[in-house]
């Protein structure tokens, strides 16, 4: 099972750990299908590997989907129209940005799975930046909130990194950030 784990990886994840779907794998049948394929040397044909990506795919987006309709059923979750989630942790009491704004703010953001993937607290500073230069649904969550405000948000994968990911965000993610708005500048 564990090179089951490990073609997997290297065929879709940098790091098993960061799949949204690896608890949910069936790594034994996995490894079968690929050893049943590849026997006498045979390398999969482009019909197949797309047939297993838009399954990997599908399956991410579902997962996503089914936690962000789960979580719109917490009376504490406010639903966008875009999608995004958020719920209030404290309430600000300055200025909100807008999109235009460069904004000073705390935050930590996470996969579904709980995996950290970035962190100003764990840096020990607030990180500074443009909310015309982020994820959409960045841009559109902290116009939401006040100077002195703290949020979480649920980010739907159209809305944060989309189908390509970036580094240590895998395609297709539903992200969890926690945001602290600090300063407006």
């Amino acid at each position: 099972m564990d090179r089951a784990k490990s073609i997997f990886s290297k065929l879709y994840y940098k790091d098993i750990n960061q799949s949204p779907i690896a608890d949910q794998m069936n790594f034994e049948k996995f490894e079968e299908g690929m050893l049943t394929y590849w026997k006498d040397g045979k390398l999969p044909s482009q019909d197949s590997i797309t047939i297993f990506t838009n399954f990997m795919r599908n399956a991410i987006i579902k997962i996503g989907d089914d936690f962000l309709a789960e979580n719109s059923r917490n009376e504490n979750v406010t639903v966008t129209p875009s999608g995004l989630q958020y719920e209030v942790l404290e309430e600000g009491n300055g200025e909100s940005p807008s999109d235009t704004s460069i904004v000073l703010a705390h935050y930590e953001g996470k996969l579904l799975n709980g995996q950290k993937f970035d962190s100003s607290y764990d840096r020990g500073e607030p990180s500074e930046f443009p909310l015309n230069g982020v994820i959409a649904g960045w841009t559109e969550g902290l116009q939401l909130m006040q100077v002195g405000a703290k949020y979480k948000f649920y980010i739907p994968y159209n809305l944060g990194y989309g189908e390509r990911g970036t580094r240590g965000i895998p395609p297709f993610s539903t992200l969890i950030f926690t945001v602290e708005l600090k300063d407006i500048r």
